[in-house]
């Protein structure tokens, strides 16, 4: 090792230490920084992983928490201690000492004792009894850990669950939940498992009518005599729960106030009360319809009160979008034992609004710009809690680096959509979920200019429904989706180049898109306790059949078929996206895609229309490389000879991604990544050899990698990735791989390789 080195880390070493060691010197004398508490099982009576599975559920009980650290050193309490003291309630040093750092915790917070009965508490209620706990402390300096024992002895199994067996409709009622009982023979005995029979047994009964029965009122005794440390559980109704709680309910009168304030007092007026079918609005504006409330309440009157539909009617009330609060409550009627009225009162949200939107953005092409947007809102137009929103935006965008650098877009247009918080069809269509169904229609406009090249106007319609069975599953289904183009002002410098080039011809050809579009999405990312969670998306898209069987459009007979002097699309796409999160720690992940995509032009036409073909490359793809520069397959777009790259496309996609993220310290995250796929196209082209998907598919994948950081601001994630190429696929084949090359040392190499990826959000 040279002499600088040596210097080096042994200054480094001596920085760390002083670094340390300047926490402790802020402490008054006597006073010792807690630095946590360690738990060891001891018990030759258990199994080892059965002693390390405990000892890992108990380590983070004892209180309090030491210091948070990184790399073994506490940055919060040096900011702390940085800060001094401070007098001003505000002010850079305030702001330094209390949000960014946290005050010391002392070895005299800790309290022994208590945390041994913690220990002890929950090694019982987990079936582990007689636990012998003893606690001890380790002082190092001006710091102190605590170190606690415990013996837990053989855990206790259930033997047998005795359910009640009286004749009372109640403990009937309990007595037919057995079957799906959480208290298992065999297994271990755990009070969190009990206290969880005890709800769903609450829940079932709350289903049966028990309106006011609550898990309180079951008892589950215990019986640990037996010689082979096993227990017998008892469940029974507590003697002294009260009489209603043990009696059916039923639904009597249900009254709905559509247009409540919490400012108001509740009382009847003759001219605000409306009748409809068997339940009463009071609203003397009649601001909604009655029928909206009819499809949303599943209680009606002579039911027998259940949760379920309890909560249903409130899940949809809510999913209307038209109410700002949603209160419910069940009264015992005046006039009838055993009946319940139910009150509803709700309170509108404002039902018009009009918001202005000023954004930055990035996409996947490597574009930055701005858009502003003007979005005016009803959301009660025709008083059945319908949502009509009319926007107008425009922006520009600049790419800054990439192929097409200097080509600047400039964007302009409107569209309006309507919503109904219901089924719109010649048949009757019912959702029995809590999220209301919904119809939508939605016509739109854009004009789009790219500088020194061409214009596109697009025209956008579609009518379809959106519903979701439970908050996992989704479903989109476009009855009939819209899409017409048409260039204008093509520059000279671009047609002549398109001329030459059918890929930027594509761009700019007219294009008449219909038909039926259909998405189904599935996750549980939502569950931030599950270890495995997923995402999927796929979506089926299938243009222009009805009117090619019709009309028996066959375009390699010459027989194309035109709509408003346009050929209409006749094709079949699909496209799914798969994603699975594996969570490694508390503040870690392996986030994992990948996307298959596939399209097949027939009857009208040959070829996929541009706009749906498939491109891969940029911020969200494969970060190696630039946006829509891959593929198709090996073919070279740089081979081309024209100033103007075209954004390359496909008729099938394969991405593969996979990303470790951690945190790294407060906001900042990392992430180490892998991405890899390309495009291929079904049919050969003349122009681009090595562009037509084959057995050697796997050969031609291209394959980047990198490192990133996320700073996650709660309401803005903002990413930088630096990447690099692995595999190039446009390479003679056995020259691919480029790993051998790598070289940071190297400016060129930088240059030509390096890619940096600015954008908003996670990739995926």
């Amino acid at each position: 090792m040279s002499k600088n080195k040596y210097h080096f880390i042994t200054g480094f070493v001596l920085l760390l230490i002083a670094y340390g060691c300047s926490n402790t010197r802020y402490l008054a004398d006597g006073e010792l920084l807690y630095t946590g508490a360690k738990v060891k099982v001891e018990d030759s009576t258990i199994s080892r992983k059965e002693r390390k599975a405990l000892q890992k559920q108990l380590k983070d009980l004892p209180r309090p928490k030491p210091n948070s650290s990184f790399l073994g050193l506490r940055p919060k309490l040096y900011f702390y201690n940085l800060a001094g003291n401070v007098k001003k309630e505000k002010g850079f040093r305030h702001w330094l000492k209390y949000k960014v750092g946290e005050p010391p915790v002392l070895f005299g917070q800790v309290d022994l004792q208590y945390n041994e009965d913690v220990l002890r508490n929950y090694s019982e209620n987990h079936g582990y009894f007689k636990v012998k706990t003893a606690s001890d402390s380790t002082r190092h300096g001006k710091k102190a850990t605590a170190e606690y024992k415990v013996r837990p002895g053989k855990q206790y199994k259930i033997r047998e669950v005795i359910f009640p067996s009286d004749t009372t409709a109640l403990e009937l009622a309990i007595y037919k939940t057995k079957r799906r009982t959480l208290l298992k023979k065999g297994e271990p005995y755990d009070l969190d498992i009990i206290k969880a029979e005890r709800n769903r047994i609450d829940d079932r009964l709350k289903n049966e009518g028990f309106y006011f029965f609550n898990p309180d009122y079951l008892l589950i005794q215990v019986d640990s005599t037996n010689a082979d440390r096993t227990v017998d559980l008892t469940l029974k109704v507590k003697k002294d729960t009260p009489a209603r709680s043990k009696e059916i309910f039923r639904i009597n009168d249900v009254i709905v106030y559509p247009n409540y304030s919490l400012k108001d007092t509740v009382f009847y007026l003759s001219d605000s009360q409306q009748s409809y079918k068997d339940f009463t609005i009071i609203d003397s504006t009649r601001l909604f319809k009655p029928r909206i409330f009819d499809r949303a309440l599943y209680l009606e009157k002579g039911d027998i009160y259940n949760r379920k539909n309890h909560n249903l009617s409130l899940n949809r009330l809510v999913n209307l979008g038209v109410f700002k609060f949603v209160k419910n409550d069940f009264v015992v009627s005046d006039t009838l034992g055993n009946f319940l009225d139910a009150y509803y009162y709700l309170t509108p949200l404002k039902r018009k609004q009009i918001r202005v939107q000023v954004l930055g953005k990035t996409n996947s092409a490597n574009y930055t710009g701005t858009e502003l947007n003007v979005d005016w809102s009803n959301r009660n137009t025709f008083h059945g809690a319908e949502l009509l929103n009319i926007s107008a935006f425009g922006g520009v965008e600049v790419q800054v680096s990439g192929q097409n650098k200097g080509y600047n877009v400039y964007r302009v247009g409107s569209e309006a959509s309507l919503v109904w918080p219901r089924f719109i069809a010649p048949i009757k269509l019912k959702s029995s979920s809590g999220f209301v169904p919904k119809t939508k229609a939605t016509i739109s406009y854009e004009y789009q200019e790219r500088t020194k090249l061409y214009s596109l106007n697009t025209f956008k319609g579609s009518f379809g429904y959106l519903w979701k069975e439970n908050i996992r599953k989704e479903h989109q289904l476009n009855v009939t989706d819209i899409t017409l183009v048409s260039p204008q002002n093509v520059t000279p410098l671009y047609q002549q180049q398109a001329d030459t080039v059918p890929a930027l011809q594509k761009v700019i050809d007219k294009q008449l898109i219909f038909g039926p579009t259909y998405t189904y999405t599935y996750t549980n990312t939502m569950n931030k306790r599950k270890r495995n969670t997923i995402y999927f998306k796929g979506g089926l898209d299938v243009a222009g059949t009805i009117a090619g069987l019709v009309t028996g459009a066959n375009v390699k007979k010459g027989d194309t078929i035109n709509v408003f002097n346009v050929p209409f699309s006749q094709y079949v796409r699909f496209e799914a996206d798969f994603r699975h999160y594996l969570k490694l720690g508390e503040e870690s992940q392996l986030a994992s895609r990948i996307i298959v995509g596939s399209g097949f032009a027939y009857g009208n036409s040959s070829s996929m229309p541009f706009i749906k073909q498939f491109f891969i490359g940029g911020t969200n793809s494969i970060r190696a490389f630039r946006a829509r520069s891959i593929g198709p397959g090996s073919y070279n777009p740089e081979t081309q000879t024209t100033s103007f790259l075209p954004d390359q496309s496909g008729d099938i996609k394969l991405e593969l991604n996979t990303e470790y993220r951690a945190k790294i310290y407060s906001v900042v995250k990392g992430a180490v990544f892998i991405d890899a796929g390309n495009i291929w196209l079904l049919n050969d082209e003349p122009d681009k050899p090595g562009a037509k998907f084959s057995n050697k598919f796997l050969s031609e994948l291209a394959v980047g990698t990198g490192v990133g950081l996320r700073f996650d601001l709660s309401f803005l994630v903002l990413r930088t990735d630096l990447a690099f190429p692995l595999r190039i696929p446009y390479r003679p084949e056995g020259d691919r791989w480029v790993i051998g090359d790598i070289n940071f040392g190297s400016g060129i190499w930088r240059k030509e390789n390096l890619v940096f990826n600015l954008a908003i959000g996670y990739p995926f």
